[in-house]
């Protein structure tokens, strides 16, 4: 790729997987946006809804490890963009870079902020006479972002070692999830219950509020690229990290849709449980006790945690990639290793720090905090559609050892269109009325960073940075490699 090496390749092909899987996260992604999918479609388009989009993001993440297996970097969705370009290399490799730089900064933040969140939750249940406050909300987040910082600055090995764990405990977890949602309660919903809509948006419209239904699946579905970002730490990158990809999406469809169900036909009163602070915590409690409910509570907090430290081991990877090429400030900061951890450190502590910027809004009001990181979803699939138009509009596309021949450009043009329909799902208003509270931020958010990458291409960039930069030949870049 051009490249000396300076990262260690000390992720094996279970470790690739489980990086993009426990990013995905069933278990936080469902219990984060439950509570949504209730008011917007209910039970109908929590099922049917979670089939239809888990196929879409298959076709994304099918055409995603393709490019993967032809351009095995850190750089990954910008370094592919680069590459695929026809002509503009540096302009589509910059663009994608800080949309997929912005999109994982604010998944970090979000993943982390509903973690603080439920763990206040969780101590408020324990401990009734608990007040929970959005200072306190901002200061445990602070707390989570320090203990994932302090892991990936480690080793790379001890970040695989959790990732590891994080796996069974997402399977083993959701399975006593099921498994307690199945035996315990006394009183299910009938088979008919998964037909159920529920239209709570405030919008007349049903199909609108079942469209707005389905972001519950696409948020679960981020942060895949995770396997891509650490293909220079992956042994057999070009075979191992597409299969990594395309495994996270399956394995997280199979089991998110068991753990849907099992959420859905314990429901017992809808309009109670659907107006609840945290949907799903209600759903526990009510046919659980709450007892059983604050034991499930914590694996589902463990759950997000894991995938915090997840989605900050793939925000430093592309921190360090995109400044190897000089396309942030400070760039020589941000690409070093350390010789010690052999871990990009600078890189590490950046992510935290940006992630907890995002994160201090959120001291005053919840709706400046969403505003920002509502850029997380739309960020990241535009950065995942970029590579993936120009792959479908290139005609000499070399493909790596894993490909879909012929099927190639159809699958590519499926996930194109899907990431163009879920991204404007993500941009149109999703309550009524429409007030400063209710109103999706997440256009503004998206054209500010569009703005200033724009304005900072044109005053200065685009002189300087001409994409994704080689070193040398490969015998040259193999004389340079420095481990």
């Amino acid at each position: 790729m051009g490249y000396p090496r300076k990262l260690t390749r000390r992720f094996q092909a279970f470790d690739n997987f489980a990086i993009s899987f426990t990013i995905i996260n069933i278990i936080a992604g469902i219990f984060s946006s439950f509570g949504f999918g209730m008011n917007a479609g209910g039970p109908r388009i929590l099922v049917f809804g979670w089939i239809g989009v888990s196929v879409m993001v298959l076709f994304v993440g099918a055409s995603m490890g393709e490019i993967a297996s032809a351009y095995p970097t850190s750089g990954a969705l910008y370094f592919s963009a680069g590459k695929l370009a026809k002509r503009h290399h540096g302009a589509w490799s910059w663009y994608t870079g800080w949309l997929n730089f912005v999109g994982q900064v604010g998944g970090t933040a979000a993943t982390d902020y509903a973690a603080a969140t439920f763990i206040q939750a969780f101590i408020a249940m324990q401990w009734p006479s608990y007040q929970v406050t959005p200072q306190r909300t901002v200061a445990i987040t602070a707390a989570i972002l320090l203990v994932q910082a302090l892991a990936n600055t480690y080793t790379v090995h001890l970040v695989a070692i959790l990732n590891r764990i994080s796996v069974w405990w997402l399977l083993i977890g959701m399975v006593i999830i099921v498994t307690a949602l199945t035996v315990v309660p006394i009183h299910h919903q009938p088979t008919s219950y998964v037909a159920h809509f529920a239209n709570n948006t405030g919008f007349t419209n049903g199909l609108y509020g079942g469209m707005l239904g389905l972001l519950v699946t696409s948020w679960t579905f981020t942060g895949f690229d995770g396997s891509f970002h650490m293909s220079e730490e992956t042994v057999r990158a070009t075979i191992n990290t597409p299969k990594g990809i395309i495994r996270a999406i399956g394995c997280s469809a199979f089991t998110g849709l068991i753990l849907m169900l099992a959420l859905v036909y314990a429901i017992r009163d809808y309009a109670h449980e659907a107006s609840a602070a945290a949907p799903p915590v209600q759903i526990l409690i009510d046919a659980l006790g709450l007892g059983t409910a604050k034991l499930l509570l914590l694996i589902v907090i463990g759950a997000m945690l894991f995938c915090g430290l997840a989605n900050m081991t793939s925000n430093t990877r592309q921190i360090f990639a995109f400044s190897r090429d000089g396309a942030m400030p400070g760039s020589h900061w941000w690409h070093s290793v350390s010789t010690r951890t052999r871990t990009p450190v600078k890189a590490v502590w950046l992510a935290a720090v940006c992630s907890l910027l995002l994160v201090v809004p959120g001291w005053w009001s919840n709706t400046a905090f969403t505003a920002v990181v509502s850029v997380n979803v739309v960020g990241l699939f535009l950065a995942y559609g970029i590579p993936i138009f120009l792959r479908l509009r290139l005609d000499t596309f070399q493909p790596g050892p894993w490909h879909l021949g012929r099927y190639g450009k159809p699958v590519a043009a499926i996930a194109v269109v899907w990431i163009v329909i879920s991204n404007i799902l993500f941009m149109l208003p999703q309550a009524s009325p429409i007030t400063a509270t209710s109103f999706n931020y997440a256009p503004i958010a998206v054209a500010v960073v569009l703005l200033i990458a724009t304005a900072w291409w044109f005053a200065n960039a685009r002189r300087r940075f001409q994409g994704p930069v080689s070193y040398g030949s490969p015998d040259e870049v193999a004389a340079m490699d420095l481990i």
